[in-house]
């Protein structure tokens, strides 16, 4: 995946939505927030906190917020991407120019960056439950115990981020298609998402 340079350039890249994505970034651009990209996609940070971002996807622009369910959401715009998965994260969506409601996403960025200046955060829950290795690992680890080394060698993070993207496939074939794709992180003590984290 070829990252995005600028906010511009991913604003052409996605020109369906060029019009919605180039009115949320003006919004954005008159508040306090700092324009950058991580990712490959806009991001406004404040403080050095990643606090919204918007992005083009197939059906529908989005502007999330990373700690959204702190907001008080009395317009009711605010979504859950994975109900059950998702904490802190909430997100509105646009599909056309008549979505966008400038003083409803003024409210809640100012009141996302009040919170960022209050120290509200919601912090991911540490999960105390046993570490379940999916077969198709553990048969691995018996035929490569190079392999099964690394992986235990890994912090029970990394562990469990690893174990989680295997059991979320349905089928056998792209559990072993996945195990295939991490083999090369695991064997370099790298975690799944680092290259994210370092954003």
């Amino acid at each position: 995946m070829v990252k995005n340079a600028t906010v511009s350039a991913y604003i052409l890249k996605h020109e369906d939505y060029s019009n919605i994505l180039n009115r949320l970034r003006n919004i954005l651009l008159a508040t306090p927030l700092i324009e950058t990209v991580k990712w490959g996609i806009p991001i406004y940070t404040f403080d050095n906190k990643n606090l919204v971002g918007i992005g083009a996807f197939k059906n529908h622009v989005g502007l999330w917020f990373f700690q959204g369910a702190l907001i008080n959401d009395k317009y009711g715009v605010l979504k859950n991407a994975q109900e059950g998965k998702t904490k802190a994260m909430r997100q509105i969506h646009f599909n056309n120019m008549g979505d966008i409601h400038e003083k409803i996403i003024l409210e809640y960025v100012n009141e996302t960056i009040q919170n960022q200046k209050s120290g509200l955060v919601i912090k991911p829950q540490k999960n105390t439950s046993e570490l379940v290795v999916p077969k198709e690992l553990n048969d691995l680890f018996k035929k490569n115990n190079q392999f099964k080394s690394s992986f235990n060698g890994l912090t029970m993070g990394r562990k469990r981020e690893y174990v989680e993207y295997i059991e979320t496939a349905k089928r056998v074939a792209t559990k072993l298609s996945r195990i295939e794709k991490i083999f090369p992180l695991i064997m370099e003590n790298k975690g799944l998402y680092d290259k994210y984290k370092k954003c």
